[in-house]
């Protein structure tokens, strides 16, 4: 079926085209892994002012071979790879447990920039989970046992009188993580740094890791 064009809508995405010119990427620029480089320019998107710069595109893939993805945020990274935290019955907490090879993306569009990763996800340890839990404003926290993430409701007034039970079950008590909440770190294979130029002739460096261990090997991708 061959797509009906608007002229108008095209005529408007058009006019919302930029030309890139923040800066470029060079392979002096490359550090020995990727981490190192993940970190200064996770330091530079945040001074720049890019609100919420930890926030990362989770790309998962059901048993059907259907891939899904959504916003999350990163609560940490190391040479472990990258750790953020869900609900494990959830879409992606089921799909990445069943299926754990997936890819982040970190959209930092204001500076021209993203980051790609390709990896393995693997469930945290539960000690991990309640201790970052535990650091939750209390709200989440509630909110964590008031919702079972990706779930069909009868409306928002359910989700309010669950979260109501809640406020009313752990009234003057500590909130324990519940269960079903849980975490990953997803280990990159593959770590790509995207910087926007001029012409749509982008830096792309990636790396590409080599063995079992922190070894990665580098290479430049047409734009």
């Amino acid at each position: 079926m061959e797509p009906r064009l608007d002229a108008d809508l095209n005529a408007r995405l058009a006019a919302a085209r930029e030309s890139y010119a923040g800066g470029g990427l060079a392979e002096a620029d490359l550090t020995p892994t990727p981490w190192e480089l993940f970190n200064r320019w996770y330091d530079e998107v945040a001074a720049a002012g890019v609100g919420e710069p930890n926030a990362m595109v989770v790309a998962s893939v059901g048993a059907d071979g259907a891939p899904s993805a959504r916003l999350v945020l990163l609560k940490g990274f190391s040479a472990d790879g990258f750790v953020f935290f869900t609900n494990l019955g959830s879409r992606k907490g089921r799909e990445l447990l069943a299926h754990p090879r997936c890819a982040l993306l970190f959209p930092w569009h204001p500076v021209e920039r993203q980051v790609r990763v390709e990896g393995s996800a693997a469930e945290l340890p539960r000690a991990a989970v309640e201790e970052y839990f535990a650091i939750r404003p209390r709200g989440s926290q509630l909110g964590a046992w008031a919702s079972h993430q990706s779930s069909v409701v009868a409306g928002r007034a359910e989700l309010d009188e669950a979260y109501a039970a809640a406020q009313e079950r752990f009234a003057g008590q500590d909130v324990p993580a519940p269960e079903e909440w849980g975490g990953f770190v997803v280990r990159p294979d593959v770590v790509e740094f995207w910087q926007g130029r001029t012409g749509r002739m982008h830096d792309r460096l990636v790396y590409r890791r080599t063995g079992p261990g922190d070894g990665w090997a580098t290479e430049r991708l047409a734009p």
